[in-house]
């Protein structure tokens, strides 16, 4: 049944001559490979960099090196001290790594106690919490009401905004859209590079009170396209919260239950943050630190999330959710289960990687308290929706796959469950599609990025520079005539 946001659409419509959003500007020209082929003269050109490029395996361990800042037992490298978040999922045992029960405090608060303490007051808890990581301290109703209000002003997008919008070529990537549609609204601050404490603030709201639209028109851009239509502006509606405003421009005359955007809300506010040294917030960092505006820090974010290794995976096990559906006869039996994950672990099945997308974790062991604190919300929906029974084959994989994952990888460590197990499942409960899983997860995390941009800005204040050992020999300089 239709809830909030179900009123007759009062928005408005652009048509392909008011928008860019409609306009296929492809590059006219071919790339060189393309356009001057691949004699064998271009060979060492485009080949050569796969023999110099090699380095000794040994040579990493010989030289201390730390590849991709992580230490020889799989933990990472300390490369800062941080206020903002703990991600616990080990200790550290006369320097053994020791498994441990995951948790993940926002400045010094468990997580769970943060979304339980504002759902089991029926009350949406992702302002509270991005007001926590700007702040360091949970917001008071005033500071609440006040802060809502500052992201409520923001919704609107700027004058003449939507007539260069960014979605100008042929790419279908919304994240690629997000970053440059982040990238076009510097030009539209009139101190874009202006990285004072004041003006930090006001663009972390800004992006939080006009991103979300920016997402849902792009993909609404995109279906207009295909399908022929006008393209469909939703208004801004600046008593929603951000859970309610992305079903409100998703679902439009359709509507949305309290439930539906309160269970957005959870996955808003268990994605907001994840320590300092996942790949996009330590992106984001890293341009920190160099005194770049805060547009091109959140932008290099974007693009880190947008890989598959990092944001994009949640999409990665959603697809694997439905094949395995697909494949699976009887979704209640424990032998039907195991023996198509053992097909996917063979590299036999699905996209032949051998992984199983929801297992496993760079730090939590055994659990992952994000997925603690999901699975009760998403148990309770599924059976609302009549998704139980697909709710029972995650659980399933769940049991199973860890044990799987040992016979056939030889696997020692404990194998948690993680958030994006349940991700795309609960995604697509609330009709929320597959392009804009990865959007959404960037959308919640902006809170988390802006907390740590403003951290290396006033904290450190040192530009990140790691250093890499050189690898190669001299060599003589030779004349070209005689090359």
């Amino acid at each position: 049944m239709a809830g909030k946001g179900s009123e007759r659409f009062s928005g408005r419509f652009l048509t392909r001559g008011e928008t860019s959003a409609f306009a296929h500007m492809a590059d006219g020209y071919p790339m060189p490979s393309e356009g001057l082929g691949r004699p064998p003269i271009s060979d060492r050109l485009y080949e050569g960099m796969q023999g110099i490029d090699e380095v000794p395996a040994e040579l990493y361990a010989q030289r201390h090196v730390k590849r991709g800042l992580r230490n020889s037992d799989g933990s990472g490298v300390l490369v800062g001290l941080t206020t903002i978040s703990d991600v616990h999922g080990y200790s550290k045992v006369n320097g053994m790594v020791v498994p441990d029960r995951g948790e993940l405090r926002l400045r010094g608060y468990r997580i769970g106690d943060l979304v339980r303490g504002c759902h089991d007051a029926d009350r949406f808890g992702y302002e509270e919490v991005a007001f926590l990581l700007f702040t360091g301290s949970l917001p008071n109703q005033a500071e609440l009401d006040d802060f809502k209000a500052r992201i409520a002003m923001r919704r609107q997008l700027p004058e003449g905004y939507l007539g260069i919008f960014p979605r100008t070529t042929y790419g279908h990537s919304i994240m690629n859209v997000l970053q440059r549609a982040t990238l076009l609204l510097y030009a539209f601050d009139r101190n874009p590079d202006d990285t004072s404490p004041t003006h930090e603030i006001d663009v972390a709201i800004s992006l939080l009170g006009r991103l979300p639209r920016v997402a849902s028109i792009a993909y609404q851009a995109s279906v207009a396209d295909r399908e022929g239509n006008r393209l469909r502006i939703p208004p801004a509606r600046e008593s929603y919260t951000m859970a309610e405003t992305i079903l409100d421009i998703l679902r439009g005359d359709e509507g949305f239950s309290r439930e539906e955007s309160m269970m957005l809300d959870v996955m808003l506010m268990l994605h907001a943050e994840h320590g300092g040294g996942n790949n996009s917030t330590f992106s984001c960092r890293v341009l920190s630190s160099s005194g770049t505006d805060a547009y091109s820090s959140y932008a290099a974010a974007l693009g880190s999330l947008k890989g598959p290794k990092h944001g994009g995976a949640n999409f990665k096990a959603s697809e694997m959710m439905e094949d395995i559906a697909d494949h699976v006869h009887d979704w209640s039996s424990d032998q039907e289960v195991s023996d198509y994950l053992m097909k996917v672990l063979r590299k036999e099945t699905f996209d032949h990687s051998g992984l199983i997308y929801g297992l496993g974790h760079a730090v939590y062991t055994i659990t992952d308290p994000r997925a603690e604190a999901v699975r009760s919300y998403a148990r309770a929906l599924a059976e609302k929706k009549g998704e139980l029974d697909r709710f029972e084959l995650i659980r399933r994989i769940e049991r199973l796959g860890p044990q799987l994952m040992r016979d056939v990888m030889h696997i020692t460590k404990p194998i948690s469950t993680n958030i994006d197990m349940y991700t795309g499942f609960v995604y697509t409960m609330l009709g929320i599609p597959k392009d804009l899983f990865t959007p959404l997860f960037a959308l919640s995390r902006l809170s988390g990025w802006a907390a740590h941009r403003m951290e290396e800005l006033y904290g450190p204040a040192r530009i990140i520079r790691p250093a890499y050992s050189a690898y190669m020999d001299d060599r003589a300089y030779v004349p070209i005539e005689e090359r």
